[in-house]
């Protein structure tokens, strides 16, 4: 990869980062926040990837960014007032302008915006631009001049001096910004000499390598304007101390020394020399965009000296900002394959150390405990850095209800709950598709539009609820609506005109609700650009289950609809408890077991043939025999012989599982059988025992769902047959 490709794939990666902040921002602004800070944030963030577009001669992005800056800019300086219309133009050119990084991230990025040309024009609209939308994005500020003709043999009239004063911040090196390359842009506007001031460097062992000590002063003799010397610094606008004084055309003057910075490691007695009046600090950067070169005098440099010590004793400290590290996502993958072999070759030895009898508290033994402990800190540690907050996730799904509310012409709001909550990258990767899927199908089929709405005494704005929560070892993540709900008579309808149930099925409101996962089901009336082709919500399902996961429904007629998915939080590691069914060593998640016991003979009874229940604390809960329905042997009597697992699905059904005996419980690491076998009814995936053998394991949820325990129908067949 070259260094260019290497500086294209660093600033999308840092646009992510700056859709994430401008996101957040208009969230903030929705939900009433009125503080200027909030539109400052949302200004920085487009500034930002306009600058960092304009590198790599993405003109899309920059005219459009452009546009949205000045709106932007109107805000902040009073202009235009925040309305909801204003919002809601902000919104759409947040959607469009992520939508444009994310083609120029994929090369399909062209020259002309067809579909952001009616958003551009709203945009200019708003701040009452009249130019063209395709116009350039230079704006040309016209003062009539007038012009001396008596002396010609001096300087050009575009002949001008600047003294610019540069401090960089820490932030300024962490964000991967390098001062040598804005000098070489500064001395390339002209004739420049530039002076370094080291005053601020302290002594070798106080030195912190991450803090910046250095500052320069440049003085340049230019044709360029003001503004191209403060685009130079476009880039790192707030991670530097910037000053821009122009000059008429007296000779270069003599370069004052900066004040030397009070940075970490820095001895203000021993190090840093006391400094002249005239050499006062330069005021912020805000000041010095805010105000005209030619205003920033050395009396103004001075008096705002003077008045930073004073605000600085009131303002708080600033927070420290957390480094952070860019690793290539193979190299984690691959620390997460070796951490899964150490769990492995750990669980080898825990095996070798009681096969040979080695007393417990003995140096092996304790030694072999110190090992698991460690490699257990290690997999949570590497577990930790592949996991990731499912907040871009969240943002991407409100950008697409937008979408679909606009294409279906219905008005919604969409909530977010638990943005925080962590998952594996992994899972969120693979989690994109369902979720669109799911969203789309909310805002198509389960709100009404707001006439339907109104006369069913709802408010015309629909709702659409994304959440997201750690339960058990587990994610949980739900969709609702507040629609109609679904229809459960036509849903029952078109499945017996598909032939996917019998007329005279016996079914529950829950088994009519999952007819809409069987594939080629559809309750559109006609095709559209949402619905109608069959393909959706099966595909969900299957997704959903090739991450280890479930996906439930619950309705309610007239009050709309829930979607659960119910995801590990990883796919690389699980705890798992080792048991015996039918002569078969088998693996069961722990954080689906509730309880262990030995049968309670006098609590079991019997129904029908093959189906028995045992009563716990009050309950009566259905026994579903392992071993029977993997296919490893004949259905049982429960017996005091046997064990029972209390375990209880992701729909929440509880069941008693049972097994011939418990042999442990330890780490598995997860091996997938997908690819080589498909998906495998009952089983989740496969794992590596301490002895070398392969032990599948189990889902729960399949299981129990297969004898179908929650509703009280018989046994039918093993799942090895099927």
């Amino acid at each position: 990869m070259s260094k260019t490709d290497e500086l294209r794939t660093t600033f999308f990666q840092e646009a992510e980062d700056l859709l994430e902040q401008l996101t957040d921002g208009l969230e903030e602004l929705s939900c009433g926040d009125a503080d200027p800070e909030t539109v400052n944030s949302v200004f920085r963030a487009v500034h930002s990837i306009k600058g960092g577009a304009g590198a790599f001669a993405l003109e899309a992005i920059v005219r459009f960014a452009h546009r949205f800056e000045n709106v932007l800019d109107a805000l902040r300086s009073g202009e235009l007032a925040m309305s909801g219309a204003v919002l809601d133009v902000l919104m759409r050119s947040s959607d469009h302008l992520t939508v444009l990084l994310e083609t120029a991230r994929d090369g399909t990025l062209e020259e002309d915006d067809p579909a952001g040309e009616p958003l551009l024009a709203e945009l200019m609209g708003l701040t009452g631009a009249t130019e063209s939308p395709a116009d350039s994005t230079d704006e040309v500020d016209f003062t009539p001049m007038t012009m001396a003709l008596d002396d010609l043999s001096g300087p050009g009239p575009s002949e001008l001096r600047f003294h610019i004063g540069f401090r960089p911040h820490d932030a300024l090196f962490r964000s991967g910004n390098e001062p040598v390359f804005l000098l070489r842009d500064v001395c390339a506007l002209g004739e420049a000499e530039v002076q370094c001031d080291l005053s601020g460097l302290p002594d070798f062992d106080s030195l912190d390598t991450e803090a910046s000590y250095l500052a320069w002063q440049i003085a340049l003799q230019t044709e360029a304007s003001d503004s191209a010397v403060h685009e130079v610094f476009e880039f790192v606008d707030g991670l530097c101390d910037l000053t821009v004084d122009q000059d008429g055309v007296e000779p270069l003057p003599d370069l004052p020394s900066l004040d030397p910075p009070s940075g970490p490691g820095a001895d203000p007695e021993e190090s840093a020399p006391t400094p002249e009046p005239a050499a006062a600090a330069y005021p912020p950067p805000a000041a010095a965009t805010a105000a005209s070169p030619a205003a920033a005098s050395p009396e103004a440099a001075r008096a705002s000296g003077a008045a930073r010590p004073e605000a600085a004793g009131k303002s708080a400290p600033p927070q420290p900002v957390a480094s952070t590290i860019r690793v290539d996502l193979h190299r984690i993958d691959r620390m997460i394959n070796l951490v899964g072999e150490l769990v492995i070759n750990q669980a080898m030895l825990t095996q070798a150390v009681k096969r040979d009898g080695i007393a417990q508290g003995s140096d092996a033994d304790v030694g072999l405990e110190e090992l698991r402990t460690l490699t257990r800190q290690i997999q949570d540690s590497v577990m930790a850095i592949r996991a990731q907050p499912v907040k871009a996730l969240f943002q991407r799904m409100s950008r697409i209800a937008r979408e679909a509310g606009s294409e279906t012409g219905k008005t919604l709001r969409m909530v977010t709950e638990g943005a925080a909550t962590e998952i594996d990258k992994t899972v969120i990767e693979k989690l994109a598709d369902p979720l669109t899927h799911m969203i789309r199908n909310a805002v198509d089929h389960g709100l009404e539009n707001a006439e339907d709405r109104i006369a069913a005494g709802k408010t015309p704005e629909g709702s659409i609820r994304l959440s997201a929560a750690h339960l058990s070892g587990r994610v949980v993540i739900e969709i609702s609506d507040d629609g109609a709900g679904i229809n459960r008579d036509k849903v029952r309808e078109i499945a017996e005109e598909k032939g996917l149930i019998a007329p005279d099925a016996q079914l529950t409101p829950n088994d009519v609700d999952n007819l809409i996962f069987q594939p080629g089901f559809s309750t559109a009336n006609e095709l559209t650009a949402l619905s109608g082709r069959g393909v959706g919500m099966d595909v969900v399902k299957k997704s959903i289950q090739s991450l280890g996961g479930r996906v439930s429904i619950s309705s309610e007629p007239g009050d709309g609809s829930t979607f659960s998915i119910v995801l590990p939080l990883t796919l690389a590691v699980l705890d798992g408890m080792v048991i015996e069914v039918g002569g078969q060593t088998v693996v069961i998640p722990i954080s689906a077991i509730l309880e262990t016991m030995r049968v309670p003979t006098e609590q079991v009874f019997q129904l029908g043939t093959n189906n028995a229940v045992v009563r716990l604390r009050g309950a009566y809960v259905p026994i579903v025999d392992v071993g029977a329905v993997m296919g490893y042997r004949a259905p049982v009597a429960p017996d005091g012989e046997h064990v029972i697992l209390l375990v209880e699905t992701a729909d929440g059904v509880r069941a008693a599982l049972l097994i011939d005996a418990i042999h442990d419980q330890r780490q598995v690491v997860i091996k997938g059988l997908e690819e080589n076998y498909g998906q495998v009814p009952g089983v989740a995936a496969a794992t590596i025992l301490g002895d070398g053998r392969i032990a599948l394991i189990l889902d729960p949820s399949a299981i129990v769902g297969h004898t179908g325990a929650g509703g009280g129908a018989a046994l039918s067949t093993p799942l090895a047959a099927e």
